[in-house]
């Protein structure tokens, strides 16, 4: 069978890094003769070499190539696609890893969009990944309708006839953005590309040593001459205009701007921050034209103008109000409505932990920032609009898996609330939502993976997004809601829980942690009732009801005696659900049977159990009667002499019949 996919990877030093890579590779769903791994190791001085032959030799598609160092990742992926016999080439750095299925359901997905570049979601440990464009599945996309921009990585998936005709390669030698100038020339020169965002395909992780190539001091002349490449590239696909303006944006906002802004700028050295903004000075007014700039948010515009005018100390003043502008949230309800958990906050900008304010003027919101009066003269006197656009404001929940790193954005409906301060001129901005968080479509359509998930409020407004955990601030109210649900099928256990010590909001799905029995362990005797046969107690977690109660169960114990258990039923209730379940045989009397509660739990396939604090106490004549779990025994246990042989059935199970047809309570 010809190879659907050849997976190439640059290696120099990863150590124990690799080791989540190979195993990711070996895991993929795509058959192992639909798919190699080239490993291209550039001169490795550790014990990486020896473990990819080690490796390569016992998997026919593993394939290792050593050479001597080239000190970047461009000659390495070069040597991988030579060598490559795939349809389409994925790129992966030796720190980073891949979903389990990631080759399979991008290779299939490009066939079936017939795209020359397959973009997969990312998810970033310790560094950042595009947001915005994987807010859904874009099956044919361009630089013109989507924010593929925002993706200038190489870890992709190419086909690699494409880029053969086109002579599309990496720049080699020890350089940087060479990974910008190559993916820019694919995203001009495709005849499509595709975005798969309802499956997390790449984990982009930064070591905890910092030693990822891209997190290194950079040399600014060096860096900014080799930017100038990928603006090269832009210039020779396609014309002045609107289309070339918004492409060099993107190098003008991350690159540059944003590098002048807030703490990202005041952490540098002093000597370091001048080299940094004489070199974008030089690429800045060497290179773009008014309507670069132009596109940009008010404050990124601010910083734009400043660097033309060279004006670097104003530049630092305005870094360090944007320092101190923070985002929070207020918690305000929160409650299961049909299987969905519903979240209702508030969110708003603050500035040194005050509201952050606006002025109006002449009928135009206008930012306000505590700047010198020299500066703001020098900001009004470039031309740049000080706007505060707040009627754009936009908020977002978004859920994130705290090992993964994975985040979904959830359903929001907000309002934008001007509140006075102080007079008729000036406001704050609040943001009011209800966001719908669906276990089982949250995961861009999927379900929730089993794991901890992170719940944050991000805040897009006036050029800054900002992003921060919900929980922490709440109203008194919200802990009435915060229950667990049985979501699925399969059934499975969602809980809101507050995190320790901060107090913030984390879903944890499929009893990832033990939380759950904080819940259940404030059950006591008196809520139990026993009768009629049968146990019924109130349990602290949802069932839909617009859907079939689910199976639960119930295990009792009791010392020197074999437990036994019975399947019961969630019953919905006003406020969580009620578990009725058959009394099983082998209660025996005489002992105190510790209950526990078992849970379903998809990824487990059988019950998780959770101690009660309740027992049942059955005396030596039958009668039952409730306590806390551990109470001694009773009464001890019944001896019976042999039964005469016309006598069936032995006395406990005389009344174990007996507690089944209600006679015992």
């Amino acid at each position: 069978m010809s190879v659907k996919v050849s997976v190439v990877i640059p290696v120099y030093n990863p150590g124990e890094y690799i080791e989540d890579c190979i195993s990711a590779l070996l895991r993929q769903s795509l058959p192992e003769d639909e798919y190699e791994a080239i490993f291209v190791d550039d001169g490795s001085t550790d014990a990486t070499p020896a473990r990819l032959d080690e490796i390569a030799a016992a998997h026919p598609n593993i394939h290792v190539v050593h050479q001597e160092s080239s000190g970047w990742s461009g000659k390495p992926r070069n040597v991988g696609t030579a060598l490559a016999k795939g349809e389409f080439v994925m790129y992966v750095d030796n720190d980073d890893w891949l979903g389990d299925e990631a080759l399979e359901r991008m290779y299939r997905y490009g066939v079936e969009n017939g795209a020359d570049v397959v973009i997969g979601k990312m998810a970033g440990k310790g560094r950042p990944v595009p947001v915005e464009l994987f807010r859904i599945n874009r099956p044919r996309a361009s630089v013109s309708d989507a924010p593929l921009m925002d993706s200038l990585t190489p870890h992709k998936m190419f086909r690699r006839e494409f880029l053969e005709s086109n002579n599309i390669t990496f720049r080699e030698g020890r350089r940087r953005l060479e990974d910008h100038v190559f993916v820019v020339e694919t995203y001009l020169r495709a005849a499509n590309i595709s975005v798969l965002s309802d499956y997390l395909c790449y984990y982009h992780i930064k070591r905890e040593d910092a030693s990822n190539a891209g997190f290194q001091r950079f040399d600014p002349v060096g860096y900014y001459g080799n930017l100038r490449e990928a603006l090269d590239i832009v210039e020779k696909y396609t014309e002045p205009g609107a289309l070339r303006d918004s492409l060099f944006r993107r190098w003008l906002r991350n690159e540059m701007v944003e590098r002048l802004r807030g703490k990202r700028l005041l952490n540098l050295p002093e000597d370091y921050r001048q080299e940094i903004f004489t070199a974008i000075r030089g690429v800045v007014t060497e290179r773009f034209g008014p309507g670069v700039a132009a596109g940009m948010q008010p404050t990124q515009q601010i910083v734009a103008a400043l660097v033309v005018d060279d004006r670097l100390a104003d530049i630092e003043e305005l870094a360090r109000w944007e320092a101190g502008i923070r985002p929070v949230g207020r918690l305000d309800s929160l409650g299961w409505h049909d299987g969905a958990l519903k979240v209702g906050f508030t969110a708003e900008y603050q500035v040194s932990d005050q509201p952050m304010t606006f002025r109006s003027e002449g009928g135009e919101d206008l930012l306000d920032p505590p700047l010198a009066e020299e500066t703001l003269a020098r900001i009004a006197g470039l031309g740049v609009s000080t706007l505060a656009p707040v009627e754009r404001s936009k908020v977002d929940l978004v859920v994130r898996e705290r090992s993964t790193a994975a985040e979904f954005f959830q359903p929001v409906e907000f309002t934008r609330e001007r509140i006075p301060v102080g007079g008729d001129s000036a406001f704050r901005q609040e943001l009011r939502a209800t966001a719908t968080v669906d276990p089982e479509t949250a995961a861009n359509g999927a379900p929730l993976g089993k794991g901890i998930w992170d719940i944050f409020v991000r805040i897009s407004s006036c050029g800054w997004t900002k992003e921060a955990r919900l929980g922490s601030t709440r109203a008194d109210q919200v802990e009435d809601g915060r229950r667990g649900a049985l979501s699925g099928p399969p059934h499975r256990v969602v809980l809101p829980y507050w995190t320790e010590p901060h107090g913030n909001l984390s879903l944890d799905v499929d009893l990832a942690t033990s939380r759950i029995d904080r819940d259940v362990k404030v059950l006591a005797p008196k809520d139990v009732l026993v009768g009629g046969g049968r146990v019924e107690l109130p349990i602290p977690v949802e069932v839909d009801r617009t859907a079939e109660s689910g199976a639960v169960a119930l295990r009792f114990k009791a010392a020197g005696v074999a437990a036994v258990r019975t399947e019961g039923v969630l019953t919905a209730r006003p406020k969580g659900a009620v578990l009725t379940a058959d009394l099983p045989d082998g209660l025996l009397p005489g002992h105190t049977w510790d209950m526990g509660l078992g849970l379903p739990s998809a990824r487990r396939g059988k019950p998780r159990w959770t101690p009660l604090p309740t027992a049942l106490l059955i005396a030596a004549d039958g009668t039952i009667t409730t306590g806390a779990a551990g109470t001694p025994s009773v009464a001890p246990a019944v001896v019976q002499r042999p039964a005469a042989p016309k006598k069936k059935s032995s006395f406990p199970s005389r009344v174990a019949g007996r507690i089944k047809r209600g006679l015992f309570r």
